[in-house]
């Protein structure tokens, strides 16, 4: 979440650090935080670990009119090469937790991957089909991650998030608004600290099997080993197709995209709806081949396709 673009250039480090405490870090590389491993510096950065952290970080920005971005776990974000002229306050909000028998609470910085296996390690069921989705619990609401006909929004019982008026609420689901591959924190940019998870007893043993499963299909489709950000454009709603979509990579396989590269951004040769820093790639690249990709389908198919990712600066 960016706020303000005429930061004050020469505030004096003694008023920083007042502000923001030693945390506060100068010309921090961001690219070690995207899965892309693309884009440059933040100006400032500072790493909050609780919400009431990350709310002292905010107020102190906007006193100094100083621009600032909330991140997150990093897998969607495709930062600018130029990097952030402003502070970006890093948001690891962790912990994982058992309420009653069926319940997982969870911190918007767990990993989702970590989550799945909290839920089959007590046997519940119900998350599989998240197993091998790469980020965070918090981008997964965010975005409302889903996969073979399951997504996050359809299990969340309670979010905690950090309005703009810096207050810490707790919502139902319904007030995330969530749809496909989309949610109302799209639009409001709250800040999303953790949620609550409504599972159901299963067997064990089947549960892993399922998980098993999953990522072995995952595995033959996507780099295991090469920096990417997984899907980078949305299916298309279509209800004549397997649950209700239509691949995005279907139509970028018959534009030829798998031979498509720019610079270090290729096309993932197993998945046509994957970009891939193949070697020394830039955000520049990938920007640029995200857009030929688009411009592709919409001249056969006339279909302007969706992005998942999410962009900070001008690329």
């Amino acid at each position: 979440m960016a706020e303000k673009q005429s930061p004050r250039p020469d505030l004096p480090i003694a008023s920083l650090l007042d502000a923001f405490g030693t945390n506060l870090e100068f010309s921090r590389d961001l690219a070690q935080f995207t899965s892309f491993r693309t884009g440059g510096r933040a100006r400032l950065f500072v790493s909050t670990e609780t919400a009431r952290e990350a709310i002292r970080a905010i107020k102190a920005a906007r006193r100094l009119d100083i621009p600032y971005f909330v991140m997150g776990g990093g897998s969607n974000l495709l930062v600018s090469d130029d990097g952030f002229d402003g502070l970006v306050i890093k948001a690891s909000f962790r912990g994982l937790k058992l309420h009653g028998k069926t319940v997982i609470e969870a911190g918007a910085g767990e990993d989702l991957a970590d989550l799945v296996d909290f839920a089959t390690s007590n046997s519940l069921t119900g998350l599989e089909f998240a197993a091998g989705i790469w980020g965070g619990v918090g981008g997964a609401i965010y975005g409302n991650a889903g996969a073979f006909g399951g997504d996050v929004g359809s299990i969340v019982t309670q979010i905690t998030f950090i309005d703009n008026d810096l207050s810490i609420r707790r919502e139902g689901p319904e007030y995330g608004r969530f749809a496909y591959r989309d949610s109302r924190f799209k639009t409001t940019h709250e800040i999303i600290v953790g949620a609550r998870f409504q599972l159901q007893k299963g067997d064990q043993t089947k549960i892993q099997a399922r998980v098993d499963e999953i990522l072995e299909l995952r595995r033959t489709k996507h780099p295991e080993d090469l920096p990417s950000a997984g899907c980078f454009f949305k299916n298309i709603p279509d209800p004549t197709q397997e649950h209700g979509k239509l691949a995005a990579g279907r139509l970028l396989e018959e534009v030829g995209a798998k031979e498509m590269h720019i610079g270090g951004a290729k096309v993932f040769e197993k998945h046509a709806n994957i970009i891939v820093n193949s070697g020394g790639a830039t955000s520049k690249d990938i920007r640029k081949l995200a857009d030929t990709l688009k411009e592709k389908v919409f001249e056969r198919f006339g279909i302007r396709l969706q992005e998942e990712v999410q962009q900070l600066g001008d690329i």
